[in-house]
């Protein structure tokens, strides 16, 4: 009797001890465990492989990224006096370039500068140092949205980034984006390419074909900065996004490189970029979508073109009367004036294009040889 009571009083001893150890447990764990010293740094061992492979990219092409400023004459900010969160801030448009040889040329969108080469604006370039350096303006693509500026005396010339190719990517290896997206310089963003062949609008009547698209996150402030692959290697140039909030959704675009490396070049020779064309002002297709009319609708041919030479007719100015309609060209239908476009360029400067042509109801065929037409006109 005396053995059960002392296991009892023991057990009810263990359990009041263990009762107050729970109710004492947040008291004194603080007193025992606190860390009130700085801790031990823990060794982490190597980066993983693709780790360093991509640490490595950012670091050999991030010199040769830039920012661009570009502001309007009707604005007296000054240019860098401002909350940039990329895009149009105040009058200040803003975005990214990249340095395209030694002389100093930088690469970006046109929709980054245009603004301010319209109003006979300013621009500023600020260099991955740091450096802010004035830059002009050496020509416009508005039909690839590609510009090009001339850097203006700097301390050190940052590297050209090395070119790619862009005929040869595949869906899914990796992209790599460096930009200044909402104003804050040199950001890297990883993906992959998601599709490519895809086509985007440019200017009015041109369609952009051969785009890549990414999921690496690109963002207002992105525009005219450079998409790699995993080789550090520029494989196109990262132009616009679709996102209903206007951040980044996924789903970006970059010119390819290899539209780049045909306009770049031109500009830096002219000033502008030679489109090859047959001289001619199509219809809006709203306009001929009404008109439920499928194919363009020249409205009017340009004296002396290529189209007049080859006898094609527009709108008549007297009765309105529809001329010639294309619906083919080159073999390929034409539905709408980017299928026309193209067409042309894929054929190039000084290359017979070959129309098939609606006039009064009866198809026929029309070569015509294209030749250099003004922006916005086909």
């Amino acid at each position: 009797m005396p053995d059960r009571t002392v296991r009892i009083v023991l057990a009810a001893v263990l359990v009041l001890v263990l009762l107050a150890l729970y109710v004492a447990q947040p008291y004194l764990q603080p007193l025992l465990y606190s860390a009130d010293t700085p801790r031990a740094v823990m060794a982490r061992g190597d980066l993983a492989p693709a780790e360093t492979s991509t640490v490595a990219l950012f670091e050999r092409a991030s010199p040769s990224v830039v920012h661009v400023f570009a502001q309007g004459a009707a604005q007296n900010r000054d240019l860098l006096d401002l909350d940039d969160q990329g895009g149009d801030q105040g009058g200040t448009q803003t975005g990214t370039g990249f340095v395209w040889d030694g002389a100093g040329h930088i690469v970006t969108n046109t929709h980054v500068v245009q603004n301010a080469a319209q109003s006979g604006g300013s621009v500023s370039v600020r260099l991955g140092d740091g450096e802010v350096v004035p830059a002009t303006l050496v020509g416009l693509a508005p039909s690839y949205d590609l510009a090009v500026l001339q850097l203006g005396r700097v301390r050190h010339m940052p590297p050209p980034l090395a070119i790619g190719t862009s005929a040869d990517l595949k869906v899914g290896q990796s992209a790599f984006a460096i930009g200044n997206p909402f104003g804050l310089d040199h950001t890297l963003t990883t993906g992959v390419i998601s599709a490519v062949r895809r086509r985007m609008p440019t200017s009015e009547g041109r369609e952009l074909s051969g785009v890549i698209q990414t999921d690496a996150a690109i963002n207002p402030g992105n525009s005219g900065g450079p998409l790699l692959d995993s080789a550090g290697r520029l494989i196109g140039v990262n132009t616009a996004i679709v996102s209903p909030s206007g951040a980044s959704a996924g789903i970006g675009f970059a010119i390819p490189v290899d539209v780049v490396n045909r306009i770049v070049p031109e500009l830096i020779k002219a000033g502008r970029v030679r489109n090859p064309g047959i001289g001619i002002i199509a219809a809006q297709e709203a306009a001929t979508a009404r008109l439920g009319i499928d194919g363009v609708v020249i409205v009017r041919v340009l004296p002396g073109s290529p189209a007049a030479q080859a006898g094609l007719r527009g709108v008549d100015p007297q009765t309105g009367d529809i001329g010639d309609v294309i619906v083919e060209a080159n073999g390929r239908p034409v539905h709408r004036l980017a299928d026309l476009t193209a067409a042309i360029e894929e054929a190039g400067l000084g290359a017979g294009v070959t129309l098939k042509v609606v006039r009064d109801g009866r198809i026929r065929q029309v070569r015509v040889t294209t030749a250099d037409v003004a922006e916005n006109r086909q």
